[in-house]
């Protein structure tokens, strides 16, 4: 945490943060390499072990368990898409060219749409490889310990990400 605010710290410092929209770019790369990552461990473990012909009500947990994990689930699921409040912020800033709102509704619908379709897969695959013993994180959770080098490049992913995710949400444009 003391490295992260540390660089958070020096990033903050940067002139013209602005101009720096590669970082958006890297962050938005890094999200879904560390997502294919887990997406490919996930399918290797279900090649490895198959997949468990049962329902998802044979989990061997109480009733109020698992209604406790079924609230968790639409919370993590209502966190996620926490893209809708920059996406007002963005159609707000458009300007009133007919052709700049077409083109950018445009780009956010292919946007959202692949996001949503590709960590709904990420998600299914890994839910078909762990079933009721998913991880909340499937990468540093008890889902994955091997091969080490390859969770430790995921991690490395998820924290460039972090530090550009942090970064455009924290910066104030006006």
């Amino acid at each position: 945490m003391i490295i992260f605010g540390g660089i958070q710290l020096i990033l903050c410092q940067v002139p013209n943060f602005h101009k720096l929209s590669w970082l958006s770019i890297l962050a938005a790369v890094m999200s879904f390499a560390y997502s294919l990552i887990g997406l490919g461990l996930s399918i290797a473990k279900l090649a490895t072990e198959g997949v468990e012909a049962k329902t998802t009500t044979s989990a061997t947990v109480s009733e109020a368990e698992r209604f406790w994990r079924i609230c968790q689930a639409i919370g993590d699921i209502a966190f996620a898409y926490a893209y809708s409040t920059v996406l007002i912020e963005i159609q707000d800033t458009l300007k009133s060219s007919p052709a700049e709102n077409k083109a950018m509704k445009h780009a956010s619908f292919v946007g959202v749409s692949t996001t949503t379709v590709f960590y709904l897969l990420c998600g299914c695959v890994g839910y078909a490889a762990f079933r009721e013993h998913a991880p909340g994180d499937l990468l540093s959770g008890s889902g994955f310990d091997h091969p080490v080098w390859l969770l430790n490049v995921a991690n490395v992913c998820m924290a460039i990400h972090l530090i550009g995710a942090y970064q455009v949400s924290s910066i104030s444009f006006n």
